[in-house]
């Protein structure tokens, strides 16, 4: 009978139980939207919250009486100022626990090819990025027909410029930074009043005194010594492991307070600008020419690295990190974003925990695709506002300076402008035209910061398809291994198993063993 059925119980048959007209088919299209909706419920909210951030921004702005006062602003910008105190909250025992329990889980060789591999490819991928943004300067000339610096400082009302610094000294700074000589926190109202001549832990000004990068080249080594000591280091291995752990299921819980925190952090940011037509007017090129490069890199050149060594989808892995993704939109610091990262990668992409938790945090303090670029452009910007011709030498300098002072710039808001000055020194151009660097900073910058992320994910996603692959030749060896023991000492190596009916040369089959059996009776 068509369309009929077995029973349970005798297997008789029965027609199938008829279908409610009004009630559509459980699994249908809704129930799938449904859950679609429900699986990317944090990924729409973010979202979400930046287009409801520009909105509310804009309209407070036109509202009575021309915006806040900056008072206002202040108490507007409040729980946006709560979640990045929230996410700053992380890094600190993130960045530690993870790099800790990361080194110590891997073996050295495993740990040394890792990391190599992971620098090389942040390394490239930055040199890459700031050739893209001279060859974007050279092409659109962002500087020609510029308004005049003073007019730009004036709407822009930009202020506290980074203090030039020697470039040599720059470099020693970043240097000292590795070795650092206290690994507690430095408070930032401190740092005002410590001259830049005396010879201490370069901390940016304005900035909280946090050595990122100390913190790391110290949670390695300390890891790599805690893997030596054997049994007697595996208790405290467990504490960062378990202290890791519970860091995460905080940062879960901050998830769901960032979008409300992004909206307010965007709204702020756009109340406060003071007018929004001089500058987009004047510096509209140098913008556009910062936010198309970051597209070309984010959208082109990572993806095209990705599938290149991985032959997947890169756009379906830039999926699983849009909630990161427009988190460092609406922070705009990348080492903010660093606690978003791990868990997207790990939960949405398939990274391994003890990849993600090694390599991310490197990358949050080492690679910054996004800050390389965009201080390229400014340079680029800069000498032709100055009418200044760059040659050969000076264009190189700029593409090396920027990839190498990319490393110790800080992973904070605005923490880009403040190595700017180090390019700016190389090459001899004037340091107090950063100010226009400044007056649209807060919208070049949280794409920048959108970039550096994008960068740490992918090599993340290149580190473990390259460890998978080499587990696969690992396991492929040993079941060979495994083949040529069971042979037995009897065969030799080129010897295969097989049906004692199929005749070889020189081998005996049924019939001549019957043959020769007939022969010897006879």
């Amino acid at each position: 009978m068509p369309g009929a059925e077995k029973g349970a119980s005798n297997g008789e048959l029965r027609p199938p139980p008829p279908e409610p007209l009004s009630s559509p088919k459980r699994g249908g299209a809704g129930a799938r939207l449904r859950g679609c909706l429900r699986s990317n419920l944090l990924v729409l909210l973010t979202v979400a919250g930046v287009l409801a951030g520009v909105a509310v921004g804009l309209a407070v702005r036109q509202g009575p009486g021309g915006g806040l006062s900056p008072a206002g602003i202040l108490a507007f910008a409040f729980p946006g100022e709560l979640l990045l105190r929230l996410l700053k909250m992380i890094i600190l025992p993130l960045v530690v626990c993870s790099l800790v329990s990361g080194a110590a889980s891997l073996d050295p060789a495993a740990l040394g090819r890792l990391g190599g591999w992971a620098m090389l490819f942040f390394l490239l991928t930055t040199l890459a990025a700031s050739a893209l943004g001279v060859a974007l300067a050279f092409i659109v000339k962002p500087g020609d027909g510029a308004a005049p610096p003073k007019l730009l400082g004036e709407a822009g009302g930009a202020g506290g410029l980074p203090p030039a610094k020697d470039v040599a000294d720059s470099f020693l700074d970043l240097v000292r930074n590795i070795f650092p000589s206290n690994l507690c926190f430095v408070p930032s109202q401190a740092l005002l009043l410590l001259p830049l001549s005396c010879h201490r832990d370069y901390i940016p000004r304005g900035v909280e005194g946090m050595n990122i990068l100390g913190l790391v080249v110290f949670a390695i080594v300390f890891g790599i010594a805690l893997r030596k000591l054997g049994a007697e280091g595996e208790i405290l291995i467990k504490f960062f492991n378990s202290f890791n752990e519970a860091t995460m299921v905080l940062v879960t819980w901050i998830m769901w307070y960032a979008p409300i925190g992004i909206m307010f952090l965007v709204a702020g940011k756009i109340v406060e600008m003071e007018d929004v037509v001089v500058l987009f007017t004047s510096l509209g090129k140098y913008i556009s020419c910062c936010i198309a490069g970051h597209l070309i890199h984010g959208l082109i050149i990572l993806p095209g690295i990705y599938f290149v060594f991985t032959r997947k989808n890169p756009y379906r892995f830039l999926l699983g990190i849009v909630t990161a993704l427009a988190t460092a939109f609406g922070t705009s610091s990348s080492s903010a974003t660093l606690p978003l990262m791990m868990k997207c990668v790990e939960e949405n992409n398939g990274i391994s925990k003890h990849i993600s938790r090694f390599i991310l945090p490197i990358g949050a303090t080492v690679n910054m695709d996004g800050a390389a670029l965009f201080q390229c452009v400014a340079a680029v910007f800069i000498a032709q506002l100055n009418n200044y011709p760059l040659n050969f030498i000076q264009v190189i300098t700029i593409l090396v300076t920027a990839t190498a002072s990319s490393v110790g710039a800080a992973g904070i808001p605005a923490g880009g402008i403040l190595t700017l000055a180090i390019i700016l020194e190389a090459v001899g151009l004037p340091t107090n035209d950063i100010s226009l660097i400044l007056a649209v900073d807060w919208l070049v910058d949280r794409t920048c910061t959108v970039i550096n992320v994008e960068g740490d994910a992918f090599g993340a996603g290149l580190l473990q398809a390259y460890t998978d692959k080499q587990a696969g030749k690992a396991e492929a060896e040993e079941l060979m291994e495994i083949k040529i023991d069971a042979r037995g000492p009897g065969k030799a190596a080129g010897e295969e198993e097989g049906s004692p009916l199929i005749k070889r040369d020189g081998a005996a089959t049924p019939q001549s063993i019957g043959r020769c059996e007939k022969e010897s009776v006879m």
